[in-house]
């Protein structure tokens, strides 16, 4: 996700049917949660460089596997069921990184959100993570059955939290701290080692030693 969140002008409550009329003539991406259109904000260095490191890797491990990864700008659905057009219920978000396994399943003809996203990557910033990590993931992971890997990203520390869901349809989260550290996700068959997510990232403390 970007590093800073604003609610877009004019406010009001929006139908899901009115946010993807704008979105689409948009230039500019926003998110919907709920009737409200959230503007993004554009992101710092340190975000957009973890965010291209974890693109690199993942689609050099996903080459020839029915998997593949996306970043930034697509759509992702979490609702529940077909949408009504009036609706003013469920969320539209832009994952950092989006893994897809199989084939793409879209809202609608126009093929510009997925329905099925297999695993989702966030990184994290100031302004963005408590959404990250309360609302977001809740609708991620009760509203996307095909959901199956989370990982919330540091920008601060070389830091990951993976949560997966378990085959009791509960979820689990292991960390991995540190640079000699290696996040496993067994479901795409990827193994992120954090020197090379936090490629050419310097943390404050390196920076005062």
């Amino acid at each position: 996700m970007s590093s800073g969140l604003t609610i877009s002008r004019p406010r009001g409550v929006f139908t899901t049917e009115q946010y993807l009329a704008l979105e689409r003539a948009a230039t500019e991406r926003h998110e919907y949660l709920d009737g409200e259109i959230i503007a993004m904000a554009g992101e710092k260095l340190p975000h957009g460089l973890i965010s291209t490191n974890l693109i690199g890797l993942f689609v050099t491990q996903l080459k020839g596997t029915p998997c593949f990864a996306v970043s930034k700008d697509t759509k992702v659905r979490s609702g529940l069921g077909v949408v009504p057009a009036r609706n003013v219920s469920g969320m539209f978000s832009y994952p950092d990184i989006l893994i897809v396994c199989g084939e793409p399943e879209y809202l609608d003809d126009v093929g510009d959100v997925i329905v099925n996203p297999s695993a989702i990557v966030e990184v994290l910033s100031p302004s963005t993570e408590s959404f990250d990590r309360g609302e977001k993931f809740q609708r991620y992971r009760t509203r996307n059955a095909t959901l199956n890997d989370y990982l919330l990203v540091s920008q601060t520390r070389p830091f990951v939290e993976h949560f997966r869901r378990l085959l009791d349809g509960t979820w689990n989260m292991r960390e991995s701290v540190g640079l000699d550290a290696t996040v496993t996700i067994e479901s795409i068959g990827c193994a992120l080692k954090l020197a090379e997510v936090y490629d050419r990232i310097a943390f404050a403390d390196q920076a005062q030693g």
